[in-house]
């Protein structure tokens, strides 16, 4: 008896096919998503409860902030990555996808979309709910940044003179004072030395001559001789650039050492920040690896 055989196409996995139409799943992005950020969550979480336990102010066992900071840097940065490579893995395997290439993408974009909505929590009311080691190391970098915004102004204020010190000098050019220093009350010889103040600092032609102003009133005042109104004028000026000097050098040390300081906080925070999308992308290639075995 013959056998007929009619040619045709042998059937196809219709989700298999559909998978291979599309490269980029993004209901699985989503699911490693949530699942990073709950890993996250639960792990910060942890964490806070470890460090409070830590904390004993009867027996003085206490770390100190140091330590609390590098503990809890370390332990983010940790948190980070397990949660990350959860996410990458999740989202590899719900996609389907059967090339590392595209399992790569995969984990990546779910370290990219978990990023910008940390940061988007972290700076709306929603972010009270995260807290945990995340908040620490936003709270370094931002005392840094706020530390070398606070410092640098000092350093132009402190060289200048200060803008309510002028308005009040100002004020007292009205004043009705006698040009001989010593027809002068005390009041008005020390308004008149305060006037002379700004141009003894500046120094040169017009420092010369403010200084000179200031010897005749205080020879005048304390009735002595020029010579020794100079003297006290002379040891008076020296002291006052030591200070001033003393002090613009101690703003310029702060301001260094918060810019340093906030310079390593943000190195420190980029390595953390590729260590996560590492961490999400060999999760999701480890994924497809398990399939294709």
């Amino acid at each position: 008896m013959a056998t007929n055989v009619t040619g045709g196409y042998a059937p196809l996995d219709e989700v298999a096919l559909a998978r291979a139409g599309r490269r980029v799943s993004w209901g699985a992005i989503f699911a490693g998503v949530v699942l990073a950020v709950a890993v996250q969550l639960l792990l910060g979480i942890l964490g806070t409860g470890i460090g409070l336990s830590m904390v004993d102010p009867v027996e003085g066992t206490t770390p100190g902030a140091t330590g609390f900071g590098i503990g809890a840097g370390l332990y983010w940065l940790i948190t980070t990555v397990v949660a990350l490579g959860a996410g990458g893995y999740a989202a590899a395997r719900l996609s389907g996808v059967t090339e590392r290439f595209d399992a790569l993408v995969h984990g990546l974009v779910v370290w990219g979309v978990t990023l910008i909505l940390t940061l988007y929590l972290l700076t709306s009311a929603v972010g009270g709910i995260i807290g945990g080691a995340f908040r620490t190391v936003g709270a370094v970098a931002g005392a840094a940044g706020t530390t070398v915004g606070a410092a640098a102004p000092k350093v132009a204020q402190i060289a200048g003179v200060d803008r309510n010190d002028v308005r009040d000098e100002a004020s007292a050019y009205l004043a009705d004072a006698p040009s001989d220093p010593a027809r002068m009350t005390p009041e008005q010889a020390q308004t008149e030395i305060a006037k002379q103040l700004p141009a003894l600092a500046r120094g040169g032609t017009e420092g010369a001559r403010a200084e000179g102003r200031i010897v005749d009133i205080v020879a005048a005042q304390r009735k002595i001789s020029r010579a020794e109104a100079q003297a006290q004028v002379t040891r008076a000026k020296q002291d006052f650039v030591k200070a001033k000097n003393d002090a613009v050098q101690t703003a310029k040390s702060a301001t260094d050492a918060a810019a340093g300081a906030a310079a390593g906080t943000s190195f420190i925070l980029v390595l953390a920040l590729l260590a996560g999308a590492g961490a999400a992308a060999f999760g999701a290639t480890a994924a497809t690896r398990r399939r294709l075995r």
